[in-house]
C-alpha cells in the first residue's frame, strides 16, 4: 500500500493533429448525414446508415456542449485529477479499479463488425468536430478513441456499482491514513440518481392507446434531447447522455422505454481473511492460502503548472479489487460495471419494434444499473426491476460483506429474465416506479415480495412512490396532458404525519401562556390549513421544507434486524415519538431564521426557491443580484413528483436548483406517435445561444412543447439544415 512518486511533466496540452486519410474519411461520412435543427434547437439527425447517424449525433452533441461530452469521459477514464488536482486522485483510483480500460480495448478489437462501425463513428464524430473547430480547446482529451464508449455502456448516472464501499474507505485503506473519515451526506442533498417512470395500459387512457411518462431526476443538463433516423431502421427520439451513441430514455415509432436507477444488489463485498508470509500477502479460500495479486496503477494529477504522477500498488483477490477494510478484514469488490453486451443491449433496444423485440434485448441480461418501464403501440406495458442479477445463496446477507473464505458465497451464474422481478400487462392497467419498491408498482397486480430473493430488491418505499401509486391507481381516461399534470403533482407526502403530530403536540403539550405557543400561533395556523402541495406563492412550503431539513438530523437512526431503515419509516416513527419541544421548538428556530434572513417568516416559496443558469459551466455559479426564476417544485426526497432539489449556495439568500427534473417526456402510442417534452433550460450549453434558456420558464411551470417526430413536422419548424462540418 505504498505510494511512489514517479516524475514530473510540464502542464501543456498539444493540439491533436489528424491525418489526411482521417480527414478525408470524415468528410465523406459527413456527406451521408443531414442535421436539421428545429425551433427549439433539437437536432434531428438523418443518415444513410446507423453509423452515419452516430457520427452526426456525436458531432451535434459537441456543437451543443463539448465540455460536457469531454467531462463525462475524463471521469469514466479515471483522469479527473489531471484537471482538478490531487484531491481527485482517489476518485480516479476508485474508477480505475471498478472499470477496466484494458477490457474496453479488448472488447473493441473483438467486437462484431456492425458494432465496430458504431464505435468508430462515435470517435470520428467527436474528432471531426475538433478538427473543424480549432478554437475549441479540450480540457484534456484532444483525441477520442473508439474504445472510450465501451467504458460506459448503459448510460446511467449511477453506472459504477461498488457494493456500498466509498471512496473515503478506499483512500483510508491505500494511504493508511486514520484521519480519513467517511463523509456523511446531508439528507436534503438528494442523491443524483432518481427518476419516475409511469406506464398506462389502453384501459386507463381516453384514446385506448398506451401512454408512457419519462421523468429522470439527475443533475441539471446531464442529458440533451435528440432524434436519430437512419435508412437501416433507426428512428429513436429522447435523451442521450452526453458523449454516448444511443438514446438512453426515449421512444421510437413502436415503443418507448424509461429507466429509473435500480438498487438491486449487483455488486458485493467479500471479507477476505489476510495473512502475510515474508513480503507476500495471502488470503484464505477454503483450506488454501492463495496469493493476493498486486497491480501497480499509475495516476496523474495536476499540481500548479505541472502534471505529477503517483503509482499505487493495488491488490486483488479472485473476487475482485481490494478497496477497503472493515473489522480487520480486507474488502474486495465483485461487480460488472461495463460490458460489450451491455452496450449492444443499449443500442438494440432503440430499434425494437414492440414488446417481443424489446423483451429479446432484455434477455441479454447485461444492464446492471437500471429498472425499465415500457409501453408500445400494441397496448402492451411492462416493467423489469433490474436486469443483470447474479444468482446467490439466500442464506447470506448480501447487503453486508460476505465471507470470502468459502466457495458458498460465490456467484452461481445469472438469473434468467423470467426469474427477475417483472410485470407484463398487469390487470390493474398501470405501472409506476420512482426508485421505490417494486412491490407497489402496480396496485393489486404488483409482484409479491415473498416470491423473490431479498437481493433482487433492496429499495424501500419512498415518499414520491406513495404519491405516484395513489395517482396511477386513480388514473381514468388519461391523455398526454393529464399524465403531465399528474407527473407534476407536488404533494409532499413526507408531511402527512409530521404536521398533524406537530399540531397535536402544540395544542396538547404546550401551555397557552408559553412564549413558544404564542410565537407559533400563526405559523401553526398556516401549516394546519396547508394542502401539502408546493407552490410559488406558498408560505407553508417554505416553513415545511426548512423545518424538515432541520428535523431529519434529529431523528434517531432506527434499525430493524440490525439494518438502518428507510426515510419513510424514520419519519413515521419520529412523528409518533417526538416531543413538542422537538417539533415546535425546531419550527420556532425556522421562523426566527426566516425572519432574520428576509425580515418576515411569511416568505413565499418562489421568493427563495429559484432556477438560475448564468454561465453554462460544468460548475455553475449563482448570484442573488442576477436574474432567476421562481420555482414552485421541491425535492422529491419529500414526495414531490417533479423534483427540484435546491440549496443555499455559498451564503446566498436564495436557494438555487441543481438537480431534479431534466428531460421529461409524455408519449402516446397508436397509429401515430404523439409526444410532448421539456428540458431544464434548453438544448445548448452556450450562454450566447438562443437555445440556452428558451425552455427555462416553461420548465419552472411545467409547460411542455410538442415533439416533432415526423419529418414533415420537422421541416415545418426547421431553423437550420446542414451537414457536419458546414
Amino acid at each position: 500500500m505504498k505510494l511512489i512518486l514517479l516524475f514530473l511533466l510540464p502542464l501543456s496540452l498539444t493540439a491533436q493533429t489528424f491525418t489526411k486519410e482521417e480527414i478525408n474519411r470524415w468528410e465523406q461520412q459527413a456527406k451521408q448525414v443531414t442535421i436539421i435543427r428545429d425551433n427549439w434547437g433539437i437536432p434531428h439527425i438523418y443518415g444513410k446508415t446507423d453509423a452515419d447517424c452516430v457520427f452526426g449525433l456525436l458531432y451535434a452533441q459537441c456543437e451543443d456542449d463539448f465540455k460536457r461530452v469531454e467531462a463525462n469521459y475524463i471521469d469514466i477514464l479515471g483522469r479527473s485529477a489531471e484537471i482538478s488536482g490531487e484531491k481527485n486522485l482517489y476518485n480516479d483510483l476508485y474508477t480505475r479499479l471498478l472499470i477496466d480500460s484494458a477490457g474496453a480495448k479488448s472488447d473493441y478489437i473483438n467486437s462484431a463488425a456492425w458494432l465496430k462501425k458504431l464505435l468508430n463513428a462515435f470517435a470520428d464524430g467527436v474528432n471531426y468536430y475538433l478538427y473543424k473547430h480549432p478554437s475549441v480547446k479540450p480540457a484534456l482529451l484532444t483525441r477520442f478513441e473508439p474504445w472510450f464508449q465501451l467504458m460506459w455502456t448503459d448510460g446511467s448516472i449511477a453506472a459504477i456499482q461498488s457494493g456500498g464501499l466509498t471512496i473515503d474507505e478506499l483512500k483510508r485503506f491505500y494511504t493508511n491514513d486514520p484521519t480519513t473519515t467517511v463523509r456523511v451526506k446531508r439528507i436534503e442533498e438528494e442523491v443524483a440518481t432518481g427518476s419516475n417512470g409511469f406506464a398506462l395500459a389502453p384501459s386507463r387512457t381516453a384514446s385506448g392507446n398506451a401512454i408512457l411518462y419519462i421523468n429522470p431526476h439527475v443533475t441539471f443538463y446531464f442529458r440533451p434531447e435528440v432524434h436519430v433516423i437512419s435508412e437501416e431502421g433507426l428512428n429513436a427520439y429522447g435523451a442521450v447522455t452526453w458523449g454516448q451513441l444511443f438514446v438512453y430514455q426515449g421512444f421510437n415509432e413502436h415503443c418507448g422505454w424509461m429507466h429509473t436507477s435500480g438498487y438491486s444488489d449487483v455488486a458485493d463485498l467479500y471479507a477476505e481473511k489476510i495473512s502475510k508470509q515474508g513480503s507476500q500477502w495471502f488470503y484464505q479460500y477454503e483450506k488454501e492460502q492463495l496469493p493476493v495479486k498486486q497491480r501497480p496503477i499509475t495516476l496523474s494529477y495536476k499540481d500548479g503548472n505541472e502534471i505529477k504522477t503517483k503509482t499505487i500498488n493495488t491488490w486483488y483477490t479472485h473476487h475482485g479489487p481490494v478497496m477497503g477494510s472493515r473489522n480487520g478484514n480486507w474488502l474486495s469488490v465483485k461487480a460488472n460495471n461495463r460490458s460489450m453486451t451491455s452496450l449492444m443491449q443499449s443500442w438494440q433496444r432503440t430499434k425494437a419494434n414492440g414488446f417481443d423485440a424489446f423483451k429479446k434485448t432484455m434477455e441479454l441480461l447485461s444492464n446492471a444499473s437500471n429498472n425499465t418501464v415500457f409501453a408500445d403501440d400494441k397496448g402492451n406495458i411492462a416493467y423489469w426491476h433490474g436486469n443483470y442479477i447474479p444468482r446467490r445463496d439466500t442464506a447470506y446477507e448480501w447487503n453486508q460483506p460476505v465471507d470470502g473464505t468459502t466457495r458458498a458465497t460465490e456467484w452461481k451464474g445469472q438469473h434468467t429474465l423470467n426469474e427477475t422481478i417483472h410485470l407484463y400487462n398487469p390487470a390493474s392497467g398501470f405501472i409506476q416506479n420512482c426508485n421505490s419498491t417494486p412491490f407497489t408498482a402496480s396496485g393489486s397486480s404488483s409482484p409479491k415480495k415473498e416470491q423473490y430473493p431479498a437481493y433482487m430488491s433492496t429499495e424501500p418505499e419512498n415518499f414520491r412512490g406513495i404519491t405516484a401509486a395513489r395517482l396511477m391507481a386513480k388514473a381514468q381516461k388519461f391523455t398526454i396532458d393529464s399524465m403531465i399534470a399528474n407527473g407534476y403533482n407536488t404533494t409532499l407526502s413526507a408531511f402527512q404525519e409530521l404536521i398533524p403530530a406537530l399540531i397535536n403536540r402544540y395544542e396538547i403539550e404546550l401551555s397557552k401562556s408559553d412564549s413558544v405557543y404564542t410565537k407559533l400561533a400563526e405559523p401553526i395556523s398556516v401549516l394546519k390549513n396547508w394542502d401539502l402541495k408546493t407552490g410559488v406563492s406558498s408560505i407553508a412550503t417554505t416553513l415545511a421544507i426548512e423545518w424538515i431539513q432541520r428535523l431529519v438530523p434529529l431523528m434517531p437512526q432506527v434499525r430493524i434486524n440490525g439494518l438502518e431503515v428507510d426515510l419513510v419509516t424514520r419519519v413515521h416513527t419520529y412523528a409518533q415519538t417526538a416531543s413538542a419541544d422537538q417539533l415546535a421548538g425546531t419550527l420556532l428556530t425556522v421562523v426566527n431564521d426566516l425572519t432574520g434572513r428576509y425580515g418576515s417568516w411569511k416568505t413565499p416559496w418562489g421568493d427563495i426557491n429559484r432556477y438560475q443558469r448564468l454561465t453554462g459551466n460544468l460548475q455553475e455559479t449563482y448570484d442573488d443580484n442576477k436574474p432567476s426564476l421562481p420555482v414552485g417544485m421541491a425535492a422529491s426526497t419529500w414526495g414531490c413528483l417533479p423534483s427540484f432539489v435546491s440549496r443555499y449556495q455559498n451564503g446566498s439568500m436564495k436557494r438555487y436548483g441543481y438537480n431534479g427534473n431534466s428531460f421529461i417526456c409524455a408519449v402516446e402510442f397508436g397509429k401515430k406517435v404523439k409526444a410532448k417534452s421539456l428540458l431544464a433550460g434548453g438544448e445548448s450549453g452556450d450562454p450566447s445561444s438562443k437555445y440556452f434558456g428558451d425552455q427555462a420558464e416553461m420548465y419552472t411551470k411545467g409547460i411542455f412543447k410538442e415533439v416533432l417526430f415526423y419529418k414533415e413536422d420537422v421541416l415545418k419548424h426547421a431553423e437550420r439544415t446542414y451537414r457536419p462540418g458546414q
